[in-house]
This record gives structure tokens, sequence and C-alpha cells, in this order.
């Protein structure tokens, strides 16, 4: 794997983990747009750079995370469900779900329809929870439930956590961080499982591929976090819904 691939490969990674539009999907997709040979360490690859995603959410919540040890308690709730299935039904996600072209495509375009039906949603219940440190374990559970679909590929970690937030009462802004810093426990524990799964495949060489697609990922995930709050300061989530079933019906359009 050349530096370049090893950049767009990073650079598709950082900016679609944090938006609610499904980096696996768009990992993929890119795969196959880059003609790449569809082999073990390719997917390994693709997990692994995640842990610059959660490095850049450690670093912009640092101080965040550091004083409240009440949302340290929230996010391993809401952790749960998707701990437990994805721990139960681990071979059938990799092994099938993720095998699936059709699968991976429908759940892109539901997932669209959800974020515009979210925000609709939003527009005419007055959201109850307006900062990270009053969401109670409750209502971190039941995100976590709604986070837990993303386990189907294609769906979006972060744009079923965003969606449970906003229909569980938070505003878009506090839905969208929780969401964040979701990825912490979510993506490092199945990113710890891959590799640990992997682990007899990784050579030198290949460690220090995934050390560069880290640090390119975080360089990325940091800068999409910071820009895509100020984005919502005056734009909803429809637009990234949109996107989802439009893109999710060119390339049924593709595979048919």
């Amino acid at each position: 794997m050349d530096l370049a691939v090893i950049l767009f490969l990073a650079l598709v990674e950082g900016i679609t983990e944090f938006l609610p539009i499904s980096s696996t999907a768009h990992l993929i997709l890119a795969s196959l747009f880059l003609n790449l040979p569809q082999e073990d360490f390719l997917t390994t690859f693709n997990i692994a750079i995640q842990f610059g995603a959660i490095l850049a959410v450690s670093t912009l919540y640092f101080n965040t995370l550091r004083k409240n040890p009440h949302l340290l308690l929230t996010l391993a709730v809401a952790f749960i469900p998707a701990g437990i299935l994805g721990l139960l039904f681990y071979s059938f996600i990799t092994d099938t779900l993720f095998e699936s072209p059709l699968v991976i495509v429908t759940a892109m375009g539901v997932g669209g329809i959800a974020l515009v039906a979210a925000e609709k949603y939003l527009k005419s219940h007055k959201p109850n929870t307006k900062s990270l440190t009053d969401i109670n374990y409750k209502r971190a559970l039941g995100i976590g439930a709604i986070q837990a679909l993303a386990l189907i590929p294609g769906t979006s970690r972060a744009a079923s956590s965003m969606v449970g937030g906003l229909l569980l009462g938070l505003d878009r802004k506090t839905a969208v961080e929780f969401s964040f810093l979701l990825a912490l426990p979510t993506i490092g524990a199945a990113t710890t499982l891959d590799l640990f799964q992997n682990r007899d495949t990784l050579t030198q060489q290949n460690l220090t591929t995934l050390l560069i697609g880290s640090l390119l990922t975080f360089s990325f995930a940091y800068l999409t976090m910071k820009y895509f709050l100020k984005y919502l300061n005056k734009n909803t989530l429809i637009w990234f819904g949109i996107y989802r079933i439009i893109l999710a019906l060119l390339s049924l359009i593709l595979l048919i």
C-alpha cells in the first residue's frame, strides 16, 4: 500500500467518521474506486486507522472528560448495547454483513431517511437536554441501543447515535457531541478486537502502515469535528440525510 493510497483512505476515514454518512460505506466505495485488492489487511487497515479518530476525540474533549466523571459513566452505559451485540454477532457481522453491498447500500439509504425524519421531529418537539452533563443513564442507554443499529455496515455509528440523541430529547449540538464521545468506547473496542483477531497477519511493515494511516486520520478527524460543530451553529443535519439517500440510489443503480 503506497503513501498516496494511505493518504486518501485516511482522508476518507477522518472526514466521514464523525459525520453522519457512514465511514464504512465510504471506505468500501473508496477501495473500489482505487481498485484495491480486497485482502484481509485492507479491511484491518480501514478499521485500525480509526485509532486516529479516537485520538482526535480524546484531544478535543480532554478537559471535558477530565472534569466530568458523570459523563464517563454515561458513555460506559451507552456503550453496553453495542458492546454486547458486537461480541455475540462479531463473526456474522464481519463475514456476512460486510460482504453484502446490498445490505450496506440499503442501510445507507434508510439511515438518510432517519436523519431527515429526526430533524423533522426536532422541529415539533422542544429538546429538554442541552448539555452533556444533563444526560442521565436512562437516556444514555437509549442512545446506545439505537447506536447498536450501526453494527449493520452502512448505517453509520455517528448517524444512529445522533438520531437517537435527537429522538430522546437532546438538542442538536449535544446529540452531536455525545456521538463524538461515544466513539471512544465503541470504536476503541471494535478496533482492539479486530486487531487481536488478526494479530498473526501484522508484520512490521503493516504496523508502520497502520501508524502512518492513524496519524493522518487523527489530523483530518480533528479538523472535521471542529468545522462540523461550526456548521451546526446555522445548519441542520438534513443535507447529510439527503446526501445519503442520493448516494444510496446511485450505488444501487450501479449494483443492478
